[in-house]
């Protein structure tokens, strides 16, 4: 478990949000939501797996429930749960069962984020990498119909991966780093 409190917790997930994803330009459609106070971070302080699928449970029952013009997004994050990539990415697996379980495939999706994640078939310290890292495990639920209004409206979302991959490898783990640094 990790010892920072939830208020340190989403003050670094919104430091990384704003300085990486949106900074970098990571991913074009979160200024929007965010400007628009949309993105709802949710900090879990769940001891074990069940509590915080109640929470992941929870999430989608809120985002059925609240038109998007108020939560668009949710990151749910978890200091402690997960400190291994692996097991986290195994854990997507439950996840994509939930989805299913709430009937919610086709309506919600899921982007995972971890300080570990690895792309398959990348070399462990490539820069790529990072575009998927975050300061704590956490689950990024997408509407769809936001998504697909999003990608409509952006055009050429391929070229979206390899845009952050060169900008990532450009910018160096060092100047990373400094990116998400209060110093």
């Amino acid at each position: 478990m990790s010892d920072l409190s939830t208020d340190q917790v989403l003050a670094q997930t919104r430091a990384w949000l704003e300085r990486a994803v949106i900074g970098l330009n990571l991913c074009p459609f979160a200024n929007g939501a965010y400007l628009k106070n949309q993105v709802r971070i949710v900090v879990s302080d769940a001891k074990h797996l069940d509590g915080f699928l109640d929470t992941l449970d929870a999430e989608i029952q809120h985002l059925r429930e609240t038109p998007a013009s108020v939560t668009d997004t949710t990151l749910l994050v978890h200091p402690g749960l997960f400190a291994d990539f692996l097991v986290f990415n195994d854990f997507l697996n439950v996840v994509d069962a939930v989805l299913e379980e709430h009937d919610a495939v086709g309506e919600f999706q899921v982007v995972a984020f971890h300080p570990e994640f690895l792309f398959e078939g990348e070399a462990p310290d490539d820069m790529s990498h990072y575009t998927n890292r975050s300061p704590f495990p956490m689950l990024h639920l997408l509407r769809e119909d936001s998504l697909s209004q999003a990608i409509d409206a952006y055009g050429d979302t391929d070229a979206i991966p390899l845009r952050n991959q060169r900008v990532l490898r450009e910018l160096g783990l060092t100047r990373w780093q400094a990116l998400l640094s209060d110093k």
